[in-house]
């Protein structure tokens, strides 16, 4: 599909080609919505959507308020625009849950609110709720709110997950996905961004990104002709990624009651789980021991801004014959 004749004609349109941003808006009418393509912008990832989001909202020295404990992308991103990443936290109480008073208490500068939803690394989704209230303050302050949804097909231990929040937005929001995650397909870099909210904010801001976006082009012309055929096609391969990750979780799950002093935290969905251990030693050193003890390799909390020591962050990814073999050695040394 890469190869079609039709990639040889170069047409280059600031928001992508038509028929690229019909198969986004159609992919999303799979999850029951209805997505306008015309408010659909793509770039060749989201860092990069990101970056022209940045750009677009706010001026060197502004603020945009990031989750805590989350991926450990934005502060690099925001400092390569010269924006400044204030964070919010998350609290566990039986899940992942927003704490507002840390969102109350930000810089007077700030111009947007990050969301990721499910949550990279402790796969929590933005619920209904919450939801609401980060509405209500987005409104009342004038803030834009980013939702990051790229794992928003990967639901585990949730029912009826929320998700394409752009598409129920009172303010202007943007919600983020791409190949990379619905179809596993990272390398072929086509991501995009949907504009949600009222519609003369829509509009203005859909001018500025149209300038934003026609002064980069930077999504190639086969990967958006064959868009159409792969979120078609991905669909086979989403569903296998989703079961391995829901059969690893299970069995992360069975493993983990035999040793009472992990806790396997609540996943609502996504790729990883959060594993809170002894903290017998520091994360660093007990990442290190682990590695060369066991030749089992995972990701420190302190990587994701975790609030205390200690938590491990491991891959739902691997095949399942790995994990039956890693896991409990992983949970035995840690306990020990």
């Amino acid at each position: 599909m890469l190869a079609s004749d039709a990639a040889l004609c170069y047409d280059p349109h600031p928001f992508g080609l038509r028929v690229a941003r019909e198969a986004v808006a159609s992919d999303h009418a799979r999850r029951g919505v209805t997505v306008d393509p015309d408010r659909v912008v793509l770039a060749a990832s989201t860092s990069e959507a990101y970056t022209w989001l940045f750009k677009l909202l706010c001026d060197p020295g502004d603020a945009v308020l990031v989750p805590r404990p989350s991926y450990p992308l934005f502060e690099h991103l925001t400092a390569l625009e010269s924006v400044t990443a204030a964070p919010f936290d998350l609290d566990y109480h039986g899940r992942w849950e927003i704490d507002f008073a840390t969102v109350e208490q930000t810089p007077r500068s700030t111009r947007a609110l990050i969301v990721v939803s499910p949550n990279n690394p402790t796969g929590s989704f933005v619920s209904a709720r919450e939801m609401e209230r980060l509405f209500t303050i987005c409104r009342e302050r004038g803030w834009a709110l980013i939702a990051d949804e790229v794992f928003a097909d990967y639901p585990l231990d949730v029912e009826a997950p929320l998700t394409d929040i752009a598409s129920r937005a009172d303010v202007l929001t943007f919600s983020l996905g791409g190949l990379s995650k619905t179809v596993g397909l990272p390398q072929l870099k086509l991501a995009w961004l949907v504009v949600g909210g009222p519609s003369d904010i829509c509009v203005r801001t859909l001018t500025g990104l149209e300038l934003i976006a026609d002064s980069f082009l930077s999504v190639s012309t086969p990967v958006q002709i064959a868009a159409p055929t792969l979120l078609e096609c991905g669909g086979a391969i989403r569903t296998q990624i989703h079961q391995r990750v829901r059969e690893n979780l299970t069995i992360l799950r069975e493993i983990a009651r035999s040793f009472a002093a992990c806790e396997v935290l609540k996943v609502e969905g996504g790729w990883s789980a959060v594993i809170r251990v002894p903290a017998t030693r520091t994360e660093d050193q007990l990442v290190i021991d682990l590695l060369e003890a066991e030749g089992i390799l995972v990701h420190p909390g302190y990587f994701f801004d975790f609030p205390s020591e200690a938590f491990l962050v491991v891959s739902l990814l691997p095949q399942s014959t790995t994990l039956f073999d890693a896991w409990p050695r992983l949970l035995r040394y840690v306990s020990s």
